[in-house]
């Protein structure tokens, strides 16, 4: 990896208020997390097509201070998912962000609820937004943070589920989840993929 190069940490989601608390916007969620364990807010850079926050991570944690800091660019597309990567491409231009410094946190139908997975690489599998970042950045090969929603019962659409709310009687485990995948985010880029993995995949 390109050690001196800033990490770009992609949140994916659809703005607006109408598609806060959908599945398909657990992205949005960690990366608001990240944000706020930062202590930074998010701004709207002229021209960026994003909601952008800018930070430093050291090894005591993310917004720390030090000879050790690395750059961390917090990313929530301001497109909808399935054209998330053109906002992503312009930030990476701008900021000098190879591939392997871009890290897609998104929502894993192949996943049940509760459980993380980090990778480097692979195919999109049927998600929009990772299928737009592979499509605008030219290559897979970028971190993503796999978070669980399962797949919907009975013939309930996958289009319905991802754009349905989750249940008020999720929403502790939820939180605890999105802070379990900001902590994620945090190790991987601190110590790499295998402590990642070997910590948080489940």
């Amino acid at each position: 990896m390109s050690d001196s190069a800033p990490w770009l940490v992609v949140g994916l989601g659809n703005p607006g208020p109408a598609y806060a608390g959908h599945r398909h916007n657990v992205g949005f969620l960690v990366a608001d997390e990240l944000a706020s364990r930062a202590g930074v807010r998010f701004g709207a850079p002229r021209g960026m097509r994003s909601d952008v926050a800018e930070t430093r991570l050291t090894a005591s944690g993310i917004g720390g201070v030090g000879a050790d800091a690395a750059k961390v660019i917090l990313v929530k597309p301001r497109t909808f998912m399935n054209d998330s990567g053109a906002a992503v491409r312009k930030l990476a231009a701008f900021h000098k962000v190879p591939p392997d410094h871009v890290i897609a946190i998104h929502d894993e139908l192949d996943l049940e609820p509760g459980q993380l997975r980090l990778k480097v690489g692979g195919g999109d599998n049927g998600h929009n937004g990772l299928r737009s970042l592979r499509s605008h950045l030219g290559t897979g090969d970028f971190a993503r943070v796999r978070f669980g929603i399962g797949r919907p019962p009975g013939r309930m659409s996958v289009h319905d589920w991802v754009l349905s709310d989750f249940p008020v009687r999720d929403r502790t485990d939820l939180a605890l989840e999105v802070d379990r995948a900001a902590g994620a985010v945090e190790i991987l880029i601190n110590e790499g993929l295998a402590q990642a993995q070997n910590r948080y995949n489940s």
